[in-house]
This record gives structure tokens, C-alpha cells and sequence, in this order.
């Protein structure tokens, strides 16, 4: 014991309880039976201590019983919330969301589980809120267009979209619907997600848009988006046109709505 500070051990081991308690990476998951163990270690090999909430709908391939069978190697860290059925990724966030501001992390990230985001991009949307970001989000659209194995037409309807998004909200954010993101705490405590309303890619429009009418610094990191390998994806007409009529529902919303200033 150090004689000239008897509480020095004290401090060290709160100090390392803080850092654990650092930041939360969730992933949503219906049918990822093929990506989330590969998806879980390979953020738990970063070298930053991330833990991971893996929010599960009910998959009907296993997905859920892959995540617990993997959750004796990584006690404290690895998490799972199972809900009935699907859902919509807004609501799997929003329920993620609630889950981790009802323990002490200060970073709290949103990351599908299919590879199309690359789990070491965590580490620079971590360093961009570190260094005064309130939201850094993973951006395909900031310095070009970084998208991997798309077909052309779907690269210009997510381009176009985004466009389409400026003009209609006057946000200057170039990658609108994008998933990859991380949320200072304070944020997700001042946004009333009881009244965010989209469940689809409209979601993500809507939180980014909420964060930026409230004050909050939001800033775009360039990634590249790799479309995944294994597995299916997620997309539909209905998530599509949900998006599309959403935003000016959305921009309608706001003219009469307070929103606090921070």
C-alpha cells in the first residue's frame, strides 16, 4: 500500500471500472446467424474495451443462441436483449438506447452486424466525440462516394436520397441515412425519444435531424461501406417510401415543436 496515499489502490480500480464502463456498441439483429460471432470478436480485438448490446428480434435461425453461447467469454461485456418478433430498427435502437442510459456509458454506438461497417471504424467515430463531437456518424458520402460492391442503382438511390434530405430539412449532413454512428450520452439523454416516430432508414434521418435542431455538434467520418457477404439484407419498398414521404412529414413536425437548446 502506498503510505503517503492509502487511497491511491481505490482510485486506480475506479478509474478502471470507468474506462470498462466507457462506451456500448449496439447491433440489431434479425437472422445474422452467419456474421455476429465474427462481428462480436473482431470489436472485442480493438484495442479500446467497447462493450457490445446485441438487441435480437426473435431471429428464427439461432442468432440470439449464438450470442448467449458466447457470453461466458466475455463476462460484463457482452450483452443481449431479445424481443418478440421484428420489430424495426428504430425501435431496437430506441429500446438499446434506453438500456444504456440506464448504466454509466458515455459513448454509445449503433453498428449492423453484417460488416458493412468495418468494426475498426469504431475507433474513429470514438476519437471524433472524444475531441468535441456530440455525434460522429460514419459517413459513405464526405469525400466522394466510398461504397463497396453496391449495384450502381442502388448507390444513386441512397446518393440521391441523402441530397434529397438537404433540401428538404436544410441539414448540411452528406451521408443522411447513414447507420454507423456514435452518440455522446447527453445526447441520447436530451432527445424526447418517445417522440421519435420512424421505425425504418427513416430513423436514422430523424435522430440525426433532432440532434442538430437541439444544438448538438454533429460531424461526419469518412468510412467505406462494404455491402455484406453473408446473410440477407434487410431493405424494402415499404422502409424506402417510409423514408422518402417521412422527411417532409418530419420538416413538417418541427415548425411546431420546441426543441432545448444545449
Amino acid at each position: 500500500m502506498d503510505e503517503r496515499n492509502p487511497l491511491k489502490p481505490i482510485f486506480a480500480l475506479l478509474k478502471n471500472i470507468e474506462v470498462l464502463a466507457d462506451s456500448i456498441v449496439l447491433i440489431p439483429t434479425y437472422n445474422e446467424k452467419e456474421n455476429i460471432e465474427r462481428i462480436i470478436r473482431k470489436v472485442f480485438s480493438l484495442p479500446h474495451p467497447f462493450h457490445i448490446l446485441v438487441i435480437d428480434d426473435g431471429s428464427p435461425d439461432g442468432t440470439g443462441l449464438i450470442v448467449k453461447s458466447l457470453q461466458s467469454g466475455f463476462p460484463d461485456r457482452l450483452h443481449i436483449e431479445e424481443r418478440k418478433g421484428k420489430s424495426g430498427l428504430g425501435t431496437a435502437y430506441i429500446h438499446g438506447f434506453r438500456w444504456a442510459l440506464a448504466r454509466p456509458y458515455e459513448y454509445v454506438f449503433e453498428m449492423d452486424a453484417d460488416f458493412s461497417h468495418n468494426p475498426e471504424d469504431l475507433l474513429k467515430l470514438y476519437h471524433a466525440c472524444k475531441d468535441g463531437a456530440d455525434v460522429a456518424i460514419g459517413s459513405r458520402y464526405i469525400k466522394g462516394v466510398n461504397v463497396v460492391n453496391w449495384p450502381m442503382n442502388r448507390v444513386l438511390m441512397s446518393y440521391f436520397a441523402s441530397m434529397y434530405v438537404r433540401i428538404v430539412t436544410r441539414i448540411d449532413i452528406r451521408d443522411a441515412t447513414a447507420g454507423f454512428k456514435c452518440y455522446r450520452r447527453r445526447v441520447l439523454e436530451t432527445i424526447n425519444l418517445d417522440k421519435i416516430k420512424f421505425v425504418g432508414y427513416a430513423f436514422q434521418i430523424e435522430m440525426k435531424f433532432t440532434a442538430i435542431k437541439h444544438g448538438f455538434k454533429v460531424v461526419e467520418v469518412p468510412i467505406i461501406f462494404t455491402d455484406r457477404t453473408e446473410g440477407t439484407s434487410k431493405m424494402s419498398t415499404r422502409i424506402f417510401r417510409e423514408a422518402f414521404l417521412g422527411v417532409i412529414q418530419m420538416k413538417v413536425w418541427s415548425w411546431f415543436r420546441r426543441y432545448e437548446q444545449v
